[in-house]
Formats: structure tokens, C-alpha cells, sequence
């Protein structure tokens, strides 16, 4: 038998009955890297304590910032009057356009009447 050309390409090994086993050692890394992976994303996935922060001081920190004043900028926006807002008719209409003004001119037959035929 020849020797293998990587060291890293098969190793045999006698396992029992079977004889002589050929181990493929590249398989080593991927294995390892894939283990690593899962002990890792198990512990992210470990179970916490997500609760929220009950402590006293905690407590004392949220009344401190609900008693505190808010700055005048937002108290004068909010406490500014609001503008009416038109009732919607359910038309689009472009507030930049004015409507189309009827023609003043006469009709060629100068009695008022309109035909379209």
C-alpha cells in the first residue's frame, strides 16, 4: 500500500469485528467548529430573567424623572393650539390648485343652448 499523500486524508484504526476502519481526519475540524456552535448558541438561548427592574432603586429613579419638569420647548408645542382640519368630501383635490373658472364667453349660436350634434 502506498502512503496517503495528505497526513490529514484517512488514518486506519482496527475497531472490532469490522476490522480495520479508515478515519477521515478533515472531518476533525468541521466537527469541532460545528460543536463549538452549538454549545454557544445554547447558552445564548440559556433562560434569564427578562422581568423588569423592581428594585427600589429603580423606583426611586422613575419617580425622579416623572417629577421632573419638562423643557419649555415641549410644553409650548404641545399646549399650542392645533389647526382645524378640513372635513374630507372623499376627493382628491391639490390645495396648490384653484378651481377652473366657467367661460363667460358666448356659444356660437348665441341662444345659450349647447348641442352636440
Amino acid at each position: 500500500m502506498h502512503p496517503p499523500a495528505c497526513c490529514w486524508a484517512v488514518l486506519p484504526v482496527p475497531v472490532g469485528i469490522m476490522g480495520r476502519v479508515e478515519i477521515l481526519l478533515w472531518w476533525v475540524p468541521p466537527a469541532v467548529v460545528t460543536l463549538v456552535a452549538m454549545l454557544w448558541v445554547s447558552w445564548l438561548g440559556r433562560a434569564r430573567d427578562l422581568s423588569p427592574d423592581r428594585s427600589d432603586a429603580a423606583q426611586e429613579r422613575f419617580a425622579a424623572a416623572i417629577m421632573r419638569d419638562l423643557p419649555s420647548e415641549v410644553t409650548t408645542r404641545v399646549s399650542a393650539p392645533r389647526p382645524l382640519r378640513e372635513r374630507s368630501t372623499g376627493i382628491a383635490v391639490r390645495p396648490s390648485q384653484k378651481p377652473v373658472e366657467p367661460a363667460t364667453g358666448t356659444d356660437e349660436q348665441g341662444d345659450g343652448s349647447r348641442r352636440s350634434a
